[in-house]
């Protein structure tokens, strides 16, 4: 199989599993031990939308990625998914839509955020079952922004609050965080120089419940780890199901009024 029809998580010809080019292409990577296989991704830079950014810019393009977490949860050779966040943010709809994929996973997935997770980053850091945040790492928190020519129409200003709307609901049903609290983080004044909103950092991410927990790499793969061994003891408790089509209980008929028993 050349390098072009392969597919990220399919097994080398060598009997190794991954391939280097994956680095590059993706910024992913797959470790397999005997706890079980982990697949890396990273999500850095700006989430690249319909508008293509400059070659000078690090991008995440969001139609390699959606596809890619649609393989991996249906893939029998990962058990675990280890999200590595800094991002600057980007398209609210593609950064939102695989954070929507994220969220909706069955395996067992955390996010690292490193650096920083800015606007839409946001989003994508608590979608996974576990967020953790290094210390020094930060969260900036704005209201929704267009750039390039704006239609100053009430319209516009209503479909900019619908788009805050599903922003906050979807950070609150996936973090400990209220709607209330985050949208008074992201309207927050005097903070920033040149904006609305608030930056906030490793402990004061975790305190306002917006991330789960501080930890580093080991702290990650840790947490990844107790994930997939529950998830494996989960399925080898559930019964096994009978083989061949299942057959309906007969029901058993009684007596007739006025039959006399044996």
């Amino acid at each position: 199989m050349d390098k072009e029809s392969r597919h990220p998580d399919s097994p080398r010809e060598d009997g190794g599993f991954g391939d280097p080019q994956q680095l590059v292409d993706f910024g992913a990577a797959v470790n397999r031990d005997s706890r079980g296989t982990i697949y890396t991704l990273t999500i850095v830079g700006q989430v690249e939308g319909h508008q293509v950014l400059p070659e000078t810019a690090k991008a995440t393009k969001y139609e390699h990625v959606m596809p890619l977490l649609a393989s991996l949860e249906q893939s029998e050779e990962i058990d675990g998914i280890l999200l590595l966040l800094n991002t600057v943010g980007g398209d609210i709809e593609a950064g939102l839509g695989i954070a929507e994929l994220i969220a909706g996973m069955r395996k067992p997935t955390v996010s690292l955020v490193l650096g920083g997770g800015h606007s839409i980053g946001v989003p994508l850091a608590v979608a996974p079952k576990v967020s953790m945040i290094v210390p020094s790492a930060s969260m900036t928190i704005h209201p929704v922004r267009m750039n390039g020519t704006v239609i100053a129409a009430p319209q516009t200003f209503n479909y900019f609050e619908r788009i805050q709307e599903r922003i906050v609901s979807f950070v609150a049903k996936n973090s400990r965080i209220s709607k209330k609290k985050f949208l008074g983080l992201m309207l927050k004044t005097g903070e920033m120089a040149a904006d609305v909103g608030s930056v906030i950092y490793g402990e004061e991410a975790v305190a306002l419940g917006l991330i789960d927990r501080i930890g580093g790499l080991s702290d990650a793969l840790d947490c990844l780890y107790e994930q997939i061994a529950q998830a494996r003891r989960e399925k080898g408790a559930e019964p096994a199901k009978p083989e061949g089509p299942e057959r309906k209980p007969q029901k058993k008929e009684g007596r007739k009024m006025g039959e006399k028993k044996g």
